[in-house]
């Protein structure tokens, strides 16, 4: 029998953390629409709301609606020590550490048993040449940010390709003195720094002549709200044009989806099959 019809998958789980954790740093108020209700993001959202962002996200038809009022990157709206759980969410725990390097808050991230044995090091070890200083657990959570503020622009270079890495390290360049720079060994997904170039960041990214990737970041007074749709992912919506493909006759429209070519991959395979 063949496949027809049409379908909206579930959204990008990656983009919909950039989406709350942006929208919480940005002065201003941002809509949000179809933010992926997991686990993981909803780790973020606990995260932005403790930094003093307002949330107030409800069930739409295809996630989380509703609207981000951010507190700015000047500083956080917090004066006591925070302890912000991140679950399980590894993105959530690397993501914060660039944005908490430059905030003036002091901050312990802490996460359940299975994400306090990820290494966070790679993370930690790449801030601290920007400044940052931390003390963790054998370079795992809990992770405390020892020394917030007052870092440098510089240009670093990671062994492995890593969006969150990279991600990190971007958002602890918008707080920097001067220009910082990350080298990849290949492109990984590019969310951050189209998201963070919407909402005003002066960023750029190049692929240079002997393949590896180099993201640039200047130094930003703030973030501007914006308004996102996150679209739906593209690995949740790979089975079903699978399927489509394999059955004769089928005719199926997958609506919304995210083909950002650092994640489209699968679409290049199925070209190449003809």
């Amino acid at each position: 029998m063949p496949f027809a019809g049409t379908i909206r998958v579930p959204s990008d789980k990656s983009i919909s953390h950039r989406a709350v954790l942006f929208a919480g740093l940005a002065q201003g108020v941002s809509h949000l629409e179809a933010v992926l209700p997991s686990a993981d993001v909803q780790a973020t959202i606990r995260a932005i709301r403790a930094l003093g962002a307002r949330v107030d996200l409800v069930a739409g038809p295809h996630g989380l609606v509703g609207e981000v009022e951010g507190i700015g990157l000047a500083a956080s709206k917090s004066t006591r020590p925070l302890v912000i759980d991140c679950g399980n969410s590894g993105t959530t725990a690397r993501l914060l550490m660039g944005a908490l390097a430059g905030l003036d808050v002091e901050a312990t991230l802490v996460g359940d048993a299975s994400l306090s044995v990820r290494p966070m090091r790679r993370v930690t070890d790449q801030l601290s040449k920007l400044g940052a200083r931390f003390e963790s657990d054998g370079g795992h959570l809990p992770v405390r940010i020892v020394r917030a503020g007052a870092l440098h622009g510089a240009h670093l270079v990671t062994e492995q390709a890593s969006a969150q890495v990279k991600s990190a390290i971007l958002l602890a360049g918008l707080y920097a003195d001067g220009e910082t720079s990350v080298t990849e060994p290949t492109l990984s997904r590019n969310h951050t720094e189209l998201m963070l170039k919407s909402f005003g960041a002066d960023i750029t990214s190049t692929v240079n002549p002997d393949g590896t990737a180099t993201a640039h970041v200047k130094p930003c007074q703030e973030l501007y709200s914006q308004s996102i749709c996150v679209p739906g992912d593209i690995s949740s919506a790979a089975y079903f044009i699978a399927a489509g493909l394999l059955t004769l006759d089928s005719e199926l429209l997958v609506k919304n989806v995210g083909i950002n070519k650092t994640r489209a991959g699968f679409l290049e395979v199925c070209r190449n099959m003809g």
